[in-house]
């Protein structure tokens, strides 16, 4: 058993301040956003004010914003509504980081909530933290069936041999791509391309009077999946899944494969360098200005709402090395942790709500809202998620993409403590390299070295 020292540790975490979400950090996640304050979601639960048992006030917090907010609240409020036991109040808190930070000051005492979502890559710190009761905790006691939740979702989250927490908000990474751009181009709007060699060949056919034909986000979350797609460890150690990681592969073959590839299309003026936001390289592609972008799945109601009907919008597998034989996509987005500093009572009412949010109409719901995946394989016999994919066929591309993934360790994504301060790290990296400051080996050498020593750091305060 380790034992956490919270104050080494929070020391140590204190660059978790860096605003990054894990499907999404670069805008491509509503828990990106930067905004404080929150919407509370109450029931009145008039069943059991006139029975005269009070219910059980659970405090969730959460980093959905703006539209992905109000199906929050609608979960809340469809939960409070369907039972008179327990009263579940949502509260935002900000970013992934934000809300991260706010549960760490909040340790030692009984001020934090419930429930909280935490995004994918604050899922070591979590474990580590001590603060938590493992979900297969109930399932076990419950009985419940995980052969109902998708197996390529579920694998992220099982760390240790058991379920941690409950996957919520998923997603992953595909290419989008302007179908009448294609045609214009020569290029079948059928056939998008599925390898960098095919990608590159594409976007030089697609730029024009100087504009490129593509553009990509400085986004480390990227290169974390073309590691997996790969199927190539991020850290040693089984990506930090048969032990606690111990050093950064960031500058193996797998990596400096990714970062030549980009460099050279930035080069040869075919893909954009626009910064780290992928809000912006979205943007460049809804107003043809670009004809593909790579962006998460979440972001696709967005894309496709804001191109209108300037043109059709295509999607595609996230294109990978042709000399990679397997590999596959490692889920984006959030899930959801039960604090152990409550009550068994309250515990206990947490997994109940934990139970009806991934209930199928519950993820057929939040789905069809905020453009995330169900977790739930049932989901998809929900006729509201049935209409949403015949009107948005395009979604269809992230299913198939998680059920063609590969089962291992790569593609069950890296396991480190430092994420956050990782992705910064691997972020400068790619910026010193697409601005010809340092060659890919070199810029992905001094990253990893920083990234191992981060790691270092952070071992040292989780004793055995």
């Amino acid at each position: 058993m380790k034992r956490f020292r919270f104050k080494s540790m929070l020391l140590v975490m204190a660059a978790l301040m860096v605003v990054i979400a894990g499907c999404g950090g670069n805008g491509n996640d509503a828990g990106s956003s930067a905004a404080t304050g929150g919407t509370n979601t109450r029931s009145d639960n008039s069943a059991s004010a006139s029975s005269g048992k009070k219910p059980i006030h659970l405090t969730w917090w959460h980093s959905m914003s703006g539209a992905n907010e109000k199906a929050i609240n609608e979960l809340v409020s469809d939960f409070n509504a369907s039972q008179s036991d327990i009263e579940v109040e949502a509260v935002f808190q900000g970013s992934y980081d934000e809300s991260l930070n706010k549960l760490k000051a909040s340790m030692g005492s009984n001020s934090g909530p419930d429930l909280i979502q935490v995004y994918e890559i604050g899922s070591k710190f979590m474990i580590d933290s001590k603060a938590i009761t493992p979900v297969q905790k109930f399932i076990d006691e419950d009985g419940y069936d995980l052969s109902q939740l998708e197996p390529n979702i579920i694998r992220y989250y099982t760390i240790g041999g058991q379920l941690n927490a409950m996957p919520f908000n998923t997603s992953n990474p595909i290419l989008y791509y302007n179908k009448d751009a294609f045609k214009a181009a020569g290029l079948d709007p059928e056939n998008p391309p599925k390898t960098f060699e095919e990608f590159e060949a594409a976007a030089t056919a697609l730029s024009k009077k100087g504009q490129p034909g593509a553009a990509i986000a400085v986004y480390a979350w990227l290169v974390e999946q073309w590691f997996a797609s790969q199927n190539a460890d991020y850290v040693n150690n089984g990506n930090g899944r048969e032990a606690d990681a111990t050093e950064s592969l960031l500058a193996s073959e797998a990596g400096v494969n990714i970062l030549e590839w980009w460099k050279r299309m930035v080069d040869n003026g075919v893909v954009a360098n626009l910064g780290r936001k992928t809000d912006d390289t979205d943007a460049a592609f809804a107003a043809g200005q670009v004809a593909m972008t790579l962006n998460s799945t979440a972001a696709l109601r967005n894309i496709v709402g804001a191109v209108g009907d300037k043109f059709e919008v295509g999607t595609a597998f996230l294109p990978r090395p042709a000399s990679a034989k397997e590999g596959g996509v490692i889920v984006g987005g959030a899930s959801l942790y039960i604090m152990n500093n409550k009550s068994e009572e309250e515990q206990k009412a947490a997994w109940e709500f934990i139970k009806y949010v991934t209930s199928p109409a519950a993820q057929a719901k939040w789905s069809v809202n905020t453009g995330y995946f169900p977790i739930t394989k049932a989901a998809y016999d929900e006729q509201v998620l049935k209409d949403n994919m015949a009107k948005y066929p395009q979604f269809q591309t992230a299913v198939d993409q998680l059920h063609a993934s590969t089962e291992s360790t790569a593609t069950s994504g890296a396991l480190m403590g430092v994420f956050p301060e990782a992705r910064q790290f691997v972020e400068g990296a790619i910026e010193e390299v697409l601005n010809g400051q340092k060659p890919p080996k070199q810029a992905l050498e001094d990253a990893a070295k920083q990234i191992t020593e981060k790691i270092k750091q952070y071992n040292a305060t989780v004793q055995k």
